[in-house]
């Protein structure tokens, strides 16, 4: 990066530490007063977050069924099943490949977005309306409207590439076929969602300050140092914060899959297979082991993604 531009970026004002320790009757008043004023807050969230978690965390050791109401401790039976369980392990590794690839493309893809729209050009403001669409439009919708059109005898995406273009030769099963169904839910997930990424991530393209892109310009920096040195580092925090909701999202998939191919082992997920065992097998037990199993997951990804921050940032 130009020493022009590095000077812009370091004559921003610099975050002053302050510190939390309070200061005196009224600064200890003032701190009383936000606790009291997080209490019902704290009580809303125990009630409707972490009674739901504790409970399951307690079904996950019994042989509880659905529609009977005793049930006895088993330990840690339900935990040993899921290691026997083929069917887990397969749901496991549909959701992993399909959060992985999934959120991969829509990061690229809304940060190619983002970019563009966050620029100056007529009709910037139709774009930010009409990108928003596939992220409106319900996922259950959706997911039905993509099932017809992936249709291997009258889907128009068939139709396209057949008749239409004549990329392709013949027609293709895309939600039939074991090993297409998998990448065809990927690249409708991305469809979907990539608007909600590029949105994110236009919120922290927004925020930074166009003088350091002047003085780089006239510096000779091209497009390219530009995006690396200062405007990927600087869209960082929404970018992480973008990463934790489509991460969260994609590890507990369920409409998606559940509406294109319900049970189907190449689809599967962890979400769908714990649908599958709570109401069509009534094993709550089991369900809420899988349940638990799936929160430490999403637990690993919260804090890797937090610490890598935490690394970088120093």
């Amino acid at each position: 990066m130009s020493q022009r531009a590095t000077q812009t970026v370091r004559s921003q004002p610099a975050k002053v530490r302050v510190s939390n320790a309070p200061q005196g009757a009224y600064a200890r008043g003032r701190e009383r007063l936000g606790w009291w004023l997080m209490v019902p807050t704290m009580l809303v969230v125990i009630l409707i977050a972490l009674y739901p978690l504790l409970n399951t965390f307690y079904m996950s050791f019994t042989n509880a069924r659905l529609g009977r109401a005793e049930y006895d401790f088993v330990g840690l039976r339900n935990y040993a099943r899921l290691l026997r369980d083929d069917v887990f392990g397969i749901s496991i590794v549909n959701t992993l490949q399909l959060a992985f690839f999934a959120v991969i493309l829509e990061t690229v893809l809304g940060m190619i977005i983002a970019l563009v729209i966050n620029s100056n050009f007529r009709g910037r403001g139709l774009m930010r309306t009409a990108m928003l669409i596939p992220w409106a439009i319900p996922t259950v919708v959706s997911a039905q409207m993509w099932k017809w059109m992936f249709n291997d005898v009258y889907g128009v995406i068939n139709d396209l590439l057949v008749t239409r273009l004549g990329i392709l030769d013949t027609k293709v099963a895309w939600i039939a076929d074991p090993n297409l169904s998998l990448w065809s839910m990927i690249a409708i997930d991305v469809w979907k969602t990539t608007p909600f990424m590029a949105l994110l991530l236009l919120a922290g393209l927004q925020v930074i300050p166009g003088d350091i892109y002047e003085a780089a310009t006239v510096d000779g920096a091209s497009r390219w140092q530009q995006f690396w040195t200062m405007t990927l580092p600087m869209v960082r925090p929404a970018l992480v914060v973008a990463l934790i909701f489509r991460t969260l999202d994609s590890l507990r998939i369920f409409d998606l899959p559940f509406v294109m191919k319900g049970t189907s082992l190449d689809t599967i997920t962890m979400a769908v297979y714990n649908r599958q065992k709570m109401i069509d097998l009534q094993r709550l037990g089991e369900g809420a082991a899988i349940s638990v199993v799936i929160f430490f997951i999403l637990l690993i990804f919260v804090i890797s993604y937090v610490r890598l921050v935490g690394i970088e940032e120093r």
